[in-house]
């Protein structure tokens, strides 16, 4: 039973649940003392020590229910019908070993024994043995299920059971009818014993897929159906952000070992380090100023945009926030205070859907926050520099770029469309010290991990 609990752990992870192995290490003992004869109090035990939150509480029960339920070994005869009632099938009268017509009755193999004696027990605990002969916890694809399916029935024994089939079809054929129909609702269960694993074991693999076909897609090019995934995606995305960099490590505050100092500072003891001495890197606290077009040209990825600012905010202490269409306002404290879906709801009501002006835009930013950008500051832009052939005031960005200490642009567009049209995209890029093309969630996640691991 404990391997079946850690084959649950496992089905737990791919279930969107976090089960830390201390997790798994108190579920168990809880399990060990409420048992496993009861089992809602078993499934309670459960929720109770691994769910951290009701969307954990809730995938976690569901994950229960599928986990141990029991592939149905469905009665497909009316001698199983009246096996199941305790009643005596009805059969001519021959002797022991002597099928109709005073045949000699064919000497059947194990399985086909047990499916003719109708034990369902017995049948449940071979399909179960054979899962585990063939590995089943390891199928990660909906492809693979013909694969494991015929691994199965070979590990039950399904050519003997074949030839059973064949000699008994000749001995006695009504036995043979029912030896066949035994056989149909084997397969079956067989079948459905592999799609429950695959629902279990292979449902990680497919989010993965699924995530990394998202992670590539144009943000711009997502069909309606595909947006709360995307949305979805990129929220686990900004948790990575946060995870990772919001917590220093106890190393980057204390630095790293100085070997050579520490063995001449403990020369004394024979070179023995009772004395430690770390070499401390001056890392300069990381001021960030974003700038985001909520303009209608890049509605569609306006949204996945605003939710990575939403992040820097819980990762970086000192960001400060800006939106524009034709006019630019400050959104941090929207950010700061509001969930990533109110405030984008906010955001865009206020600015959002407008026409892009990046020059009015911009002596905006210069007339009210010039001050705020610093030597120490990276200066983050984000969209796609088309100006409805109105002035760029690329003048202004030069100046921003002087003081900053970094200018990043990040551009939805593919780079083929930088310079077509109303886009004035190389102008400014020529005033970036990067300048990142951010069509899908890969290349946004990976230019927004760059920004905030360059201040780690």
């Amino acid at each position: 039973m404990r391997e079946n609990l850690h084959r649950f752990f496992r089905a737990a992870r791919g279930a969107g649940v976090r089960v830390s192995p201390a997790e798994s290490i108190d579920a168990m003992k809880a399990v060990a003392e409420v048992g496993f004869a009861d089992r809602d109090l078993l499934r309670d035990t459960l929720l109770l020590t691994l769910a951290k939150s009701q969307d954990e509480k809730r995938a976690l029960g569901d994950c229960f229910d599928l986990f141990f339920a029991q592939p149905e070994i469905a009665s497909s005869s009316a001698r199983d019908a009246a096996a199941d009632q305790g009643e005596q099938p009805p059969s001519p009268d021959l002797a022991p070993g002597e099928a109709a017509g005073g045949a000699p009755m064919p000497e059947l193999g194990p399985l086909a024994q047990m499916l003719l004696s109708h034990d369902r027990s017995a049948v449940a605990a071979a399909i179960a043995a054979a899962a585990n002969a063939v590995s089943l916890p390891d199928i990660r694809y909906f492809t693979q299920r013909g694969l494991y399916s015929s691994r199965m029935l070979d590990q039950l024994g399904i050519q003997r059971l074949r030839d059973d089939l064949s000699a008994l079809t000749t001995a006695q054929p009504g036995e043979a009818e029912r030896l066949a129909a035994a056989t149909d609702a084997l397969r079956e269960a067989v079948r459905d014993t592999v799609s429950q694993a695959l629902l279990l074991y292979g449902r990680e693999e497919t989010e993965n897929l699924r995530n990394e076909i998202l992670r590539n897609a144009p943000l711009a090019r997502l069909e309606r159906r595909q947006i709360e995934q995307m949305q979805a995606l990129i929220r686990v995305i900004a948790r990575r952000l946060r995870e990772r960099y919001s917590k220093p490590r106890k190393r980057q505050r204390r630095g790293h070992l100085d070997v050579r100092r520490t063995l001449r500072r403990n020369a004394a003891w024979g070179g023995v380090p009772f004395l430690t001495t770390w070499k401390r890197r001056h890392r300069d606290k990381p001021k960030i100023v974003a700038i985001c077009d909520v303009s209608g040209s890049v509605a569609r990825v306006s949204d996945f945009f605003l939710l990575l600012i939403h992040s820097l905010h819980e990762v970086v202490s000192d960001v400060r926030s800006f939106a524009f269409s034709s006019n630019l306002i400050e959104v941090s404290e929207i950010l700061e205070t509001n969930t990533p879906e109110a405030a984008m709801g906010e955001i865009m009501s206020k600015v959002g859907f407008g026409s892009s002006d990046y020059g009015r835009s911009l002596r905006d930013f210069e007339k009210d926050w010039i001050n705020i950008v610093t030597p120490k500051t990276t200066v983050i832009v984000l969209g796609d520099a088309r100006t409805n052939n109105l002035d760029p005031r690329a003048d202004i960005l030069r100046r921003i770029s002087d003081r900053a200490k970094r200018l990043v642009w990040l551009n939805p567009e593919g780079r083929l469309a930088w310079g077509w049209g109303d886009s004035e995209m190389p102008r400014y890029a020529t005033l970036c010290s990067v300048v990142r093309q951010c069509a899908t969630a890969k290349q946004l996640e990976r230019a927004v991990t760059d920004i905030v691991a360059s201040y780690q």
